[in-house]
């Protein structure tokens, strides 16, 4: 059987993450690492120790944004990013429920967005959201506000070749 590190690696295809030396750049650089209940590089090193439990139960791998403010930084280019999605994957599959609830339905709003239309419609996708969360007036004022300076826009355009979202959505999917 597989120890944790190398599933997460197996999963990542990329560069394992054995080559991290702890350098702590990808910390240094996370604009959410404040938030963490582990930081980028103490993940890494609680994968290395197995601690497979400890990091698929922590808010920290729903906090990634996936910026890869992590990778650019890193010098063994150790991917990140991939990694927390990798452990979200993992997660949900583990059926464990995400410690950030509300981030986990911004992910599912997210992607739905993407699969009816190919991009981003913001505004179904804030309905969507909304209605996933059951939070429907927190920042309503906030919305109307970019709304009146164009900054959300009724409609979005779609993507011309859809089949080939909906065939990657399919090839993806488990």
């Amino acid at each position: 059987m597989a120890t944790f590190l190398e599933e997460v690696n197996e999963r990542i295809k990329g560069v394992p993450i054995q080559a991290c030396y702890h350098c702590r750049k990808c910390t240094a650089g996370c604009p959410v690492a404040f938030a963490m209940e582990y930081n980028p590089n103490k993940v890494i090193k609680m994968i290395q120790m197995g601690m497979r439990d400890e990091v698929l139960n922590s808010s920290t791998i729903w906090l990634c944004a996936s910026c890869e403010t992590c990778i650019t930084r890193c010098p063994n280019e150790v991917d990140i990013a991939r990694m927390m999605d990798v452990l979200r994957e993992m997660a949900i599959e583990s059926k464990i429920p995400p410690r950030e609830k509300k981030i986990a339905k911004f992910h599912e709003a997210f992607l739905s967005s993407i699969k009816s239309g190919g991009r981003i419609n913001e505004p179904m996708m804030i309905v969507n959201y909304k209605l996933k969360s059951r939070d429907y007036f927190s920042d309503m004022g906030m919305g109307l506000s970019m709304f009146m300076k164009g900054k959300i826009k009724l409609l979005s355009p779609r993507t011309k070749d859809i089949k080939s979202v909906k065939a990657i959505f399919e090839a993806t999917s488990k």
